[in-house]
């Protein structure tokens, strides 16, 4: 069977799975979660874009890199499920600029979070040579180039993909980057799971490798003797942060390997997908901002400076 009949069977069956059991509700937390992440994330991102002292710092110009990918990773993912969701039909070229968007914005994220923990690694291990180590130049230069390394894969299959397509004036009843990928996969392009998997691995037991070392330094310095030290609690909101970062992504990795296998019900692989892109994918960004952001003292005081400040000028208005 042709690439493009496949692919045309498997939309459509999707498509009817999706309004058999009426999944096109999931629209819903998307948008709720969507809506609760950009209203926190462009304030945290101006706090520190505004900010002088913020933006000299490597840790607020990762977290800014963090938060800034992360609204792009939501507006695209909201978008993609509205026009599922209202079965419109898509261009193939489109439906393939939005999967390697996608799949650029979260490798970016994930490799931007394992640089935080690297950071703060450095941060705690050198800190007489730390600043002239990562100065605010340098950081330019590595935020640079994590965007670079997050979209050289990713570009390069939709143009492999795009070169080997049949019918550049296709269009797909479904967008899903999980198709997408899965039909790359099917054209003896690459083995993408593993690729996504070793990527994934790599970064978890780099950052496993920065924990554990920050735990050898500093254990004989006191700060993990109480309970609920600001260290220990510190380490497991990040703990819970990076798992369901890093958790929807194996999934991802999981169900991209198992594409090819038919003895999976398209109706259980169409709830994995939703329930992954829709709730899993999504949840981290919702609380990134308040376990990674707020939690930073410098931004909750620059965020409160710039409340009192808006506050005054509004009564100086009013009078």
């Amino acid at each position: 069977m042709a690439p493009a009949t496949l692919i045309t069977n498997l939309t459509q069956q999707w498509q009817e799975s999706l309004l058999r059991w009426h999944l096109g509700y999931f629209l819903i937390p998307t948008t709720v979660i969507t809506v609760a992440t950009l209203l926190a994330n462009p304030v945290l991102l101006a706090c520190i874009l505004l900010s002088r002292a913020l933006r000299q710092e490597t840790r607020y110009l990762l977290l800014a890199n963090t938060l800034a990918a992360d609204v792009l990773f939501l507006l695209l993912t909201l978008a993609t499920v509205i026009c599922n969701a209202t079965s419109a039909q898509m261009p193939g070229l489109v439906c393939e600029l939005i999967t390697a968007a996608t799949v650029t914005l979260y490798t970016c994220v994930i490799l931007t979070i394992t640089l935080m923990v690297v950071d703060t690694y450095a941060a705690v291990r050198w800190p007489l040579r730390y600043h002239s180590i990562l100065s605010p130049g340098r950081t330019h230069c590595v935020l640079l180039g994590v965007w670079l390394l997050a979209a050289v894969y990713p570009l390069s299959l939709m143009i492999m993909t795009e070169v080997k397509r049949e019918d550049p004036r296709e269009t797909v009843a479904v967008c899903l980057v999980l198709i997408s990928l899965g039909f790359v996969q099917l054209k003896n392009i690459g083995g993408i799971h593993v690729h996504f998997f070793v990527a994934a691995l790599f970064c978890a037991v780099l950052i496993s490798f920065c924990y554990i070392r920050l735990y050898m330094v500093t254990r004989t310095q006191g700060i993990w003797r109480s309970r609920f030290s600001r260290a220990r609690v510190t380490v497991l909101a990040h703990g819970v942060l990076l798992l369901l970062y890093f958790t929807p992504g194996f999934v991802f990795t999981l169900e991209l390997f198992l594409f090819q296998n038919k003895d999976i019900s398209v109706d259980l692989r169409v709830w994995i997908c939703t329930l992954n892109a829709c709730v899993f994918m999504l949840l981290p960004r919702a609380f990134a901002p308040y376990l990674y952001g707020l939690r930073y003292r410098e931004i909750s005081h620059s965020l409160m400076q710039r409340l009192h400040q808006h506050k005054r000028l509004s009564k100086v208005t009013a009078s």
